[in-house]
Parts: structure tokens; C-alpha cells; sequence
């Protein structure tokens, strides 16, 4: 039984998903190429560590996976990828749009409660899906489903900057997101409980001034717009002020917790 939040994120994106799949053709730019580019260093780098270390013998496991904004990414690896969400219909749509991918398995899931077994995955893979669920809840299933020794990679904002925290009220109170999203975007103190359970290999911020970037592309053009945004971050030397963080974890045997 879905709680009143996740039904209104569940009919959010069923609805988004029905849209596309009345369309003749669904086709559309995939990961970082799909977003202005002053907003792609970050998911840039998230590709980059997917190339780097996932092999093709490897067992992949995509939660909140959508309509496959980020899920050709992982089957370019060559590994056997589960993309995992909770609506059906934009498991449907990412079927269509990758049905010559012979390494592709699609699953419902709820992101709090993963239909797999303990240790199946040798690597979890989120984008941008981590406030869909229950802090200790979702971290924990991530935790069950990883196989000892298992990655953990994600991309996802950051919910420590007051300007970036407005602005997701502002959203809700429109009705563009759920009470349970603002609840459970990541910060920094669930990064820091994340030591507790996996080596961090790498983490970065990225972000500080995201919020003037529209306007600063207005004015001059995106390109210049991300060579701002990408020096801010340098001389800021930002974390608690990030829009968007990219995190490598590896999960730790159960005798080094």
C-alpha cells in the first residue's frame, strides 16, 4: 500500500510516462547531453566513474530509473542492467526506447521495499531518486541488495543550501513535489552515516551558484555560464552549499563495520 506521498510521486510520473508512450516515436537525449551544459559537470563525472569502473561482467541494479534518462549510460558498459522503478509505465517507455538492448531487464520496484535477494548486485546505481523513500529505510535496502565489496554510485542534489531549500518549498507548496522529497533529500549528515557502512571512494560537490545560471546564460550564452559555475566551485571550495553531489561508496565487509 502506497503512502499518500509516494501515490502523488506514482501518478506524477505515470501520467509524465502515458504522454510519451501516445507519441509515435519516443526519442529524446540521454544523460548529461539531455541538460543545459552549466548543469552537466556533475553528471559528467557520474558517467565518467560508470565507464571507469563497472565491467561488463558485472550485475547492475538501477533504482528509480524512470523513463531511462541515465540507464543508457550503464548498458554501453555491456553489464547485465536491472532497471528498477515504481511506475510501470516508465518501465514501458525505457523498454521502448532501448529494445535492441540484449543486456536489459526491467523491474517494478518500490525503492523502500527491493523485490531482490540479499548481496544480488555487485553494483546500485541512482540518479537523482534517493528522496523517493524513507532515509533509513531506502539506504538500508541499498545496503541488503549489495553484494560485499559492492559499489554504490549516485548523483543527486543536496539539501543543505537555504536558497536551494526555498526553492523545493516553494515547488511544493505549487504541488510540483510530494512533503516525503523534502523530508528525505540527501545532506550531509546522511553522506556522513554512509561512512558507517562503505569505504567513500570519491565525493564531489558541484553547484554553489546553479541558481544564478539561467539568468547568467540569458546574458551571455551557456557555455560561459558553466565556466562561472565551474571557477565558483573552485575558489568556494563548496560541499554544504552544493545544488548537486556525486557519490562512489564501497560497501564494507560485515568484519571491518
Amino acid at each position: 500500500m502506497l503512502s499518500s506521498d509516494k501515490k502523488i510521486e506514482f501518478n506524477r510520473f505515470e501520467k509524465r510516462a502515458e504522454k510519451l508512450l501516445l507519441k509515435e516515436s519516443i526519442d529524446f537525449s540521454n544523460g548529461s547531453e539531455s541538460m543545459p551544459e552549466y548543469l552537466r559537470p556533475p553528471y559528467l563525472f557520474y558517467e565518467k566513474k560508470i565507464h571507469q569502473l563497472i565491467k561488463s561482467s558485472d550485475y547492475i541494479l538501477e533504482i528509480g530509473s524512470g523513463v531511462g534518462l541515465h540507464t543508457y549510460t550503464l548498458l554501453k558498459t555491456g553489464s547485465t542492467v536491472i532497471a528498477s522503478d515504481i511506475s510501470k509505465k516508465s518501465l514501458e517507455v525505457l523498454e521502448q526506447r532501448f529494445n535492441t538492448a540484449n543486456n536489459l531487464k526491467t523491474a517494478v520496484a518500490d525503492i523502500e521495499n527491493l523485490p531482490f535477494a540479499d548481496n544480488a548486485f555487485t553494483f546500485v546505481i541512482c540518479a537523482g531518486s534517493l528522496s523517493y523513500g524513507k532515509e533509513a529505510v531506502v539506504d538500508s535496502e541499498i545496503r541488503r541488495v549489495l553484494a560485499p565489496g559492492g559499489k554504490f554510485i549516485c548523483v543527486d542534489s543536496l539539501n543543505n543550501n537555504p536558497i536551494y531549500k526555498i526553492n523545493r518549498y516553494l515547488h511544493f507548496r505549487k504541488a510540483d513535489r510530494s512533503k516525503m522529497t523534502l523530508d528525505n533529500m540527501p545532506n550531509i549528515n546522511r553522506i556522513k552515516k554512509l561512512k558507517n557502512y562503505y569505504h567513500i571512494r570519491n565525493l564531489r560537490f558541484y553547484g554553489s551558484i546553479s541558481y544564478l545560471m539561467p539568468l547568467i546564460s540569458i546574458l551571455s550564452n551557456e557555455r560561459i555560464a558553466r565556466k562561472i559555475s565551474d571557477f565558483a566551485d573552485k575558489i568556494l571550495k563548496i560541499s554544504y552549499s552544493a545544488f548537486k553531489f556525486v557519490l562512489v561508496a564501497e560497501l564494507k565487509n560485515n568484519n571491518e563495520k
